[in-house]
């Protein structure tokens, strides 16, 4: 596992990373064989990358770093969360070797390319509000029917402190799609590779859940990193009939 500190704006080369053997090797298989195939296109770039992570354990809290913990760059793909498996999978979509990973990692988890537990991307919006953007909201496209709320990021339900200590409060609108309206019309509006936020009308918080949108031979899926205890790994979930159970979902396309 690499876990790193002590720099603000570059991480050390990846020649100098020092990575379990596993983790290298995937990184190494990715950008050798399937990038090599994958083509230009995005979408099918994000479809074979995440595909090579189908069955790779669900473990939470894989990140290192709190209010009273210096934050460490970590790299590990022997466990994912479902938020670590977009960060690697949108990171080596846009790579060639191992040091552009890292860097691309960097600049995927945190505001402004800092590693820092402040700078962390700790919300699923962030990725389409906070700079360097990773990705466009194009929920309203997908869905006429897509609803608009604002909320404040990070609060505390009853408006005393913080969901996550030492970081601030950030006032937010947010766009989702309400499930009864997520239909094979909706769908046709999503593009292999659409990263999908399942929304939650908790105060503080914008989404509970993340995965891929992937259109296979039988039919859409949302590949996600599943803490269910049916899965517990990364799998390929019938979209629908997964999100239809949900209050709704935010659509974020990358850039």
């Amino acid at each position: 596992m690499l876990a790193l500190s002590g720099f603000t704006t570059r991480p050390p080369p990846g020649d100098q990373v020092k990575l379990d053997d596993y983790t290298r090797q995937k990184i190494e298989f990715i950008e050798t064989r399937v990038l090599k195939h994958a083509g230009s296109e995005q979408g099918e770039r994000i479809k074979n990358i995440s595909a090579n992570f189908l069955g790779t354990p669900y473990v939470a809290h894989m990140l290192v770093g709190s209010a009273t913990a210096p934050e460490k760059l970590v790299i590990d793909f022997r466990g994912l969360d479902c938020f670590t498996y977009l960060d690697y999978v949108e990171a080596l979509r846009k790579s060639d070797s191992l040091p552009r990973f890292v860097e691309n990692l960097v600049r995927t988890r945190y505001a402004e390319g800092k590693v820092s537990y402040a700078e962390r991307r700790h919300f699923f919006t962030d990725w389409a509000h906070t700079q360097p953007l990773n990705a466009r909201d194009v929920t309203t496209q997908a869905s006429p029917r897509a609803t608009t709320v604002t909320k404040i990021l990070n609060a505390q339900p009853d408006g005393a402190g913080t969901l996550i200590p030492s970081v601030g409060t950030v006032k937010r609108v947010i766009t989702y799609i309400p499930s009864e309206w997520i239909d094979d019309s909706v769908v046709s509006h999503l593009k292999t590779g659409d990263y999908i936020g399942i929304y939650t009308p908790a105060e503080g918080l914008d989404v509970t859940h993340t995965g891929i949108f992937i259109m296979t031979d039988n039919g859409p899926v949302l590949r996600n990193a599943s803490a269910r205890e049916a899965n517990h790994k990364v799998v390929d979930s019938p979209f629908l009939d997964y999100v239809k159970k949900t209050p709704g979902i935010v659509v974020l396309r990358a850039i």
